[in-house]
């Protein structure tokens, strides 16, 4: 993947998002693209080496339109300015937790986990997270997930949600409302040839956060 040509697309098209400009460049979007959906089938089969459910995956479903939906956005620019990657069991559409790789200047980013999950989902990681307290605890203080990730992301309650007293000791991963592992990527890392492996250690750092979200939501 040239991720220089891709950050520097990306950097023309968010100061010409337009449909003109977009039509004059859309066959080197699309040469982008396909190298995109190249690299993603690598990542699957790099990722399928240490979690077996990614092996079932399509590259094609684990990337996204470049078109945005602008319908209830008073943002009315009609193409996104970044490339997303997302690796979940059953696709970015399934409920399943995942890994994600973010594309665009300035803004790159490796992450991992729950981003916004629905009520019936996001009690059930809470209950979960309640009741093996421990093992998660574990999980979110291993040496190797602070030193990539620090502490878990994720927007969170001002106080503890319905049903759990403020004195729960899981009560301040309880007041989550994402659970979220991220850690920001300078866009020069991206240009490394060892830039595959530093995903893969990522992704293997932060699956038995996504083990355990995944356990919970199956429960």
């Amino acid at each position: 993947m040239d991720f220089k040509h891709l950050l520097d697309f990306l950097s023309r098209l968010s100061k010409n998002n337009n449909k003109d400009w977009f039509d004059t460049h859309k066959k080197e979007y699309e040469s982008l693209r396909k190298e995109w959906v190249d690299f993603v089938g690598e990542s699957i089969r790099a990722f399928g080496a240490f979690d077996s459910a990614m092996l079932e995956l399509d590259p094609k479903k684990c990337i996204f339109r470049i078109n945005r939906d602008v319908r209830f956005s008073k943002n009315k620019d009609p193409y996104k300015n970044n490339f997303g990657m997302s690796l979940s069991s059953g696709g970015k559409a399934s409920d399943f937790c995942g890994y994600y790789l973010h594309i665009q200047p300035g803004e790159c980013f490796i992450a991992g986990g729950a981003y916004q999950p629905m009520p019936d989902k996001l009690a059930a990681i809470r209950q979960e997270i309640d009741y093996n307290f421990a093992a998660f605890h574990k999980i979110v203080l291993d040496k190797n997930f602070v030193a990539q990730f620090g502490s878990l992301s994720g927007d969170k309650l001002v106080r503890p949600p319905k049903g759990y007293d403020i004195d729960n000791p899981a009560v301040e991963y309880l007041k989550h409302k994402g659970f979220i592992a991220y850690r920001k990527v300078d866009d020069k890392t991206l240009f490394d040839k060892y830039f595959m492996k530093e995903l893969i250690t990522s992704g293997k750092t932060m699956k038995p956060l996504i083990d355990f979200l995944n356990q919970a939501i199956s429960n």
